[in-house]
């Protein structure tokens, strides 16, 4: 080499560091957005780094108890801002609303089915739920559920339930209860689309802000990060995401709070329903907007003060006192498993 060549040598680029939490569902979600983000940039290094969050670790309280503001996104949140990570993927329907400082939503995935489904104990296989016969058990952690299948099926009965996904297959399986609902997205990204027993259409339960699609959060100012991300983002997704989230965000309520949505986009309409329902089913407000996509989030607080002047905030704040006060909002079930 000639003593006047550059001898120069350009540093390899940054390994990219993704934060997850540890459950099974969020691992598969996380390591779907490894896949993806690897298979664009062949040249990059992407790790995951996984931790527990609050919610993880309290599985004896009903949600809607200890709160809902980062309960399964704070630890991830506090090591982007110290650098320990460079993004989070994230269950979008747990992502709050409004991001510490310095957080953004980078972008959102491409979303699966929103809706809610129906789980069931082999002895109760040839039923629907509205065939689930008078006291059935019905197991949700869900206010939202919650009150929603308690407006139509007030002749069920509905307990508490937490845990993981698999804890929460085994307890139904167990006996505990007749049936349960969870999200039709997680059931088949692990590969369990077979346990959807039903698929609960929105006239009978709108789904969660966010549910079914995955929200990447990271540094405001990572501008490296950001570009990165932008190869997996899908812009119908977010344009329906960021009018649920809208929504959400000027009733001021969280994903623990009885608030559904359901959206559509045809064209350039995008079309948000919304609810807001007592937790005992008997109260609601249900309305419809649409207009251009392209003008999601302005669509999503148009329909919550129309809804506010309809009695949306009347049955909120009666539900923000429920809460404050520690009530208990599903039925104490004792129940002997089946032999």
């Amino acid at each position: 080499m000639s003593p006047n060549a550059s001898s120069t040598v350009s540093s390899p680029p940054r390994t990219i560091r993704i934060g997850s939490r540890k459950s099974q569902l969020a691992l598969v979600q996380t390591y779907w957005v490894q896949e993806q983000l690897q298979k664009h940039f062949p040249d990059r290094e992407f790790e995951v780094h996984t931790m527990s969050t609050q919610g993880d670790k309290i599985l004896d309280v009903a949600l809607s108890k200890i709160g809902d503001k980062g309960l399964f996104t704070k630890e991830l949140e506090l090591s982007m801002i110290n650098q320990q990570i460079d993004l989070a993927v994230h269950s979008l329907k747990d992502l709050p609303t409004n991001l510490p400082e310095g957080l953004v939503l980078g972008i959102v995935t491409e979303r699966e089915n929103p809706a809610d489904a129906l789980v069931v104990h082999e002895q109760h296989k040839d039923k629907q739920l509205e065939t689930l016969p008078e006291g059935a058990i019905v197991g949700t952690s869900s206010l939202r559920r919650l009150a929603q299948l308690r407006h139509h099926f007030p002749h069920l009965t509905f307990k508490d339930i937490r845990g993981n996904l698999n804890t929460r297959l085994k307890k139904l399986d167990d006996g505990e209860y007749d049936a349960i609902i969870l999200a039709v997205a997680g059931l088949e990204r692990l590969g369990m689309g077979d346990r959807v027993h039903q698929v609960i259409p929105p006239e009978v339960s709108l789904h969660a802000v966010g549910q079914g699609a995955l929200g990447i959060e990271c540094r405001a100012g990572d501008t490296e990060v950001l570009e990165l991300l932008k190869a997996i983002e899908h812009l119908p997704t977010a344009q329906r995401c960021n009018a649920e989230r809208a929504f959400l965000r000027q009733l001021e309520g969280g994903c623990q709070v009885p608030i559904g949505v359901n959206t559509t986009i045809e064209g350039d309409t995008l079309t948000l329903t919304g609810i807001v329902i007592s937790v005992d089913g008997k109260r609601s407000v249900k309305d419809s907007i649409r207009g251009s996509a392209s003008d999601a989030e302005q669509i999503g607080k148009e329909l919550a003060l129309r809804m506010r002047q309809q009695g949306a905030q009347e049955i909120l704040e009666e539900i923000f006192a429920q809460i404050e006060r520690g009530e208990d909002f599903a039925e104490k079930v004792s129940r002997i498993p089946n032999s």
